[in-house]
């Protein structure tokens, strides 16, 4: 299966409309977002994903509840709060935003799960972590490394691949 992974999106709508067209193109069966949306008018944006999102909040979300309504008018978004854990393809998936760098690296270190997916530090990349591949698709936005990315998962290979957008 191959998996969409991104991360603060940050409101920045003519970005977020590339990602979605990239991701649609890729034929992604899922997409994991690790937090960040920001308001909660960037969410209906994300209905025209062909894949479902499963995300979570990140430390800029303000309004929650807002988020949740957004979430919710459309079946294909779904929310789960701070934290998230998905199991797809055999594997143990945590999908957290990574501000707690505490509970990030606690998670890591906890050999509990075969990926671990984060936002928050706005820089891409993946690296083996003991059996834990951990993957920060990097800033959708683009604001602070001056680089727009997202990552792609593919779950038989187990490999991740950083694209630019």
């Amino acid at each position: 299966m191959l998996i969409g992974l991104i991360s603060d999106t940050h409101d920045r709508l003519p970005i977020i409309e590339e990602a979605i067209k990239r991701l649609n193109e890729a034929n992604v069966e899922l997409v994991l977002h690790a937090g960040d949306y920001v308001a909660p008018f960037v969410i209906p944006k994300f209905k025209d994903l062909k894949a479902k999102l499963i995300g979570v909040f990140g430390n800029n979300d303000g309004d929650h509840e807002l988020l949740k309504k957004r979430f919710n008018e459309n079946k294909n978004l779904e929310i789960r709060g701070r934290f998230a854990v998905i199991q797809v393809d055999g594997l143990k998936i945590a999908l957290l935003h990574g501000d707690e760098e505490e509970l990030l690296e606690a998670l890591i270190e906890s050999g509990g799960f075969d990926v671990v997916v984060h936002g928050h530090a706005h820089t891409a990349g993946a690296c083996r972590r003991g059996k834990t591949l951990v993957i920060n698709p990097g800033e959708v936005c683009g604001y602070l490394s001056g680089k727009s990315t997202m990552a792609l998962f593919d779950t038989i290979k187990r490999e991740a691949e950083v694209i630019e957008l």
